[in-house]
């Protein structure tokens, strides 16, 4: 029996040393498991900081909050849904019976240096130049490039011209039947002078009458209208939802929202208003309409644009015309 008893021990201790074994080896195993994994999610942790560190915004990158973002989603979505097609197409049919083979596309290169010579040429007039002056000195100009022209096609040379030769047969062209287009795609334009009469008489120190006034009924005084210009600052009404039928409307707008401003709120000072039928550019990522109005606040208003687009900035911005086609105003 105690034979017996013996080996029945040896046999327990046996299987009680196997067991412990195993619990060991399974032990161990998820020990190293539990490190490895703790391992892979510092790894993960400490890649997503780096990512999200790249990706803070630097002091110079405009930054928008979420309410500013889903307006410009909104704004996007209704114009892509009110996008007239058919008027669209019809007006791009119309364009070709208007300039037919005229509205062949210059290169870059040819419309800035057409552009330069032009703005040259306003530079140089003097400063009193009525429009009348200015349009018959672009005028003379256009004439005497296309004598240029015609000499270089039937010479084929050079000369003293400002123009290549391979560039005589499109500069002909655009300078001939395609000149009205080419005036709107560089963005000259010169406002019709007004003529008296001889006979009318001007009493005297009456102010002379502008050569160049905004559409719709007068501004106020209070507005200050500035043409040709456009005031930086945070917008507190975004304009491709916001139309007036005039400037005087756009500054009243303005006005309105600087009076009955809830506490707290940025009161509109400034007012940025598009008057050109055939819209207006802006360097951004919108294609801005007639009639669009844009009510913005600065402490200190400073001007984007004034009068003329710089020659270096136009440079850099091919689409962009020769003069600013904005109107602002800047209240208070």
């Amino acid at each position: 029996m105690a034979r017996d008893w013996g080996k029945n021990a040896s046999k327990v201790r046996g299987k009680l040393g196997l067991r412990c074994s195993y619990r060991r080896t399974a032990l161990l195993i998820c020990s190293i498991n539990i490190v490895i994994a703790l391992y892979v999610l510092r790894c993960l942790y400490a890649s997503l900081y780096v990512f999200s560190s790249s990706r803070e915004p630097s002091s110079n990158v405009v930054t928008y909050t979420p309410d500013q973002i889903s307006v410009l989603e909104e704004s996007v979505r209704i114009r892509n849904v009110a996008e007239p097609e058919e008027l669209v197409r019809l007006v791009k049919q119309l364009e070709k019976k208007m300039y037919g083979e005229a509205t062949v596309e210059l290169l870059p290169p040819l419309k800035w240096k057409i552009t330069d010579h032009i703005l040259e040429l306003l530079k140089g007039l003097n400063a009193t130049a009525t429009t009348g002056e200015q349009r018959e000195a672009v005028e003379s100009w256009r004439k005497e490039k296309l004598r240029e022209a015609d000499q270089l096609i039937a010479e084929n040379a050079t000369s003293q011209s400002n123009f290549s030769a391979d560039e005589a047969g499109i500069l002909k062209l655009a300078l001939g039947t395609g000149w009205a287009y080419l005036s709107e795609e560089i963005g000259l334009w010169i406002p019709m002078e007004v003529v008296n009469k001889e006979n009318d008489d001007k009493p005297e120190g009456e102010e002379e009458i502008e050569d160049e006034v905004l559409p719709g009924r007068p501004l106020p005084r209070e507005c200050h209208a500035e043409l040709h210009t456009d005031y930086d600052g945070m917008a507190v009404r975004w304009g491709l939802t916001h139309h007036k039928d005039s400037a005087a409307d756009c500054c009243q707008a303005c006005l309105d929202h600087a009076k009955y401003a809830k506490p707290g709120e940025k009161k509109c000072n400034i007012w940025v208003y598009c008057p050109s039928e055939t819209g207006c550019y802006s360097p951004d990522m919108y294609e801005h309409k007639n009639q669009e109005c844009w009510l913005k606040y600065a402490e200190k208003p400073k001007l984007n644009f004034k009068d003329r687009y710089s020659v270096p900035y136009r440079n850099a911005h091919p689409n962009a015309p020769l003069v600013v086609p904005w109107a602002s105003g800047v209240i208070g």
